[in-house]
């Protein structure tokens, strides 16, 4: 694939995003692993729900990992970016649900958006809902969406010297994207969370999200959101 531009980085992912849906409805309908994704992607995306090979998936993403990998300077600069396309991403993604979906009507409670960003906003990008979402306990002004086989991490292999790169920025960008733009501002990350209290696994191991003999199970990414002082005000006032 030809190296992506400057100016092609959010077109690149719009069509990751479409991929995604669309990969997740299909089910596995080729190699698995990112190694391998640019053989035998066979599938294409059709508007309405057709199959897309999974691994058509992951080669585009690779492609959008490593285009942002080449113009950052450390891990945290790479998610920065991945976070920042997925931000743009968001904010038209909650424009297309709006018009798509006439029935929702606008939330205006904390609880209503999170549980629009857990149920609709998941099943639109990778066709279903999260695993959970959780109050945070340590703070009143954090939540956690957590997804434990999240697809943009599952066919990532981060090198060693990277073992903190999560890829999961990206939907995290795409959160905090829906939620801004429905007037619900807050700063929202990515996080590895060690499956079964175990030792945490590097992301890309393979395994699957139970875990496979010899291999220790992939960590589940939590979606950690933390609104802003003016989300929390206005919700004590609406009581």
């Amino acid at each position: 694939m030809e190296e992506l531009r400057d100016g092609g980085a959010a077109s690149a992912a719009e069509a990751l995003a479409h991929l995604a849906a669309a990969a997740a409805r299909a089910g596995p309908a080729g190699g698995e692993s990112a190694a391998g994704a640019g053989a035998g992607a066979a599938g294409t995306a059709v508007p309405g729900g057709a199959q897309v090979s999974l691994s058509l998936f992951a080669f585009l993403f690779s492609e959008v990992v490593m285009y942002c990998q080449k113009r950052a300077s450390s891990v945290g600069d790479i998610e920065g970016r991945l976070e920042e396309m997925g931000m743009h991403h968001g904010v038209r993604l909650l424009e297309l649900l709006a018009h798509r979906e006439r029935g929702l009507r606008r939330e205006t409670r904390v609880l209503g958006a999170l549980s629009f960003v857990h149920t609709h906003v998941w099943k639109a990008l990778f066709g279903r809902a999260a695993d959970s979402l959780e109050k945070g306990t340590q703070a009143e002004d954090e939540y956690m969406i957590a997804d434990h086989d999240l697809l943009v991490n599952r066919f990532i292999s981060v090198p060693k010297d990277m073992g903190s790169l999560n890829c999961g920025a990206y939907v995290a960008g795409v959160v905090r994207g829906v939620l801004e733009g429905a007037g619900f501002p807050a700063r929202v990350t990515a996080h590895f969370v060690p499956v079964g209290g175990e030792g945490g696994a590097g992301a890309g191991t393979g395994a699957a999200p139970g875990g496979e003999p010899g291999l220790e199970p992939r960590p589940k990414t939590v979606i950690l959101i933390k609104f802003a002082q003016e989300v929390l005000d206005r919700e004590q006032r609406l009581g």
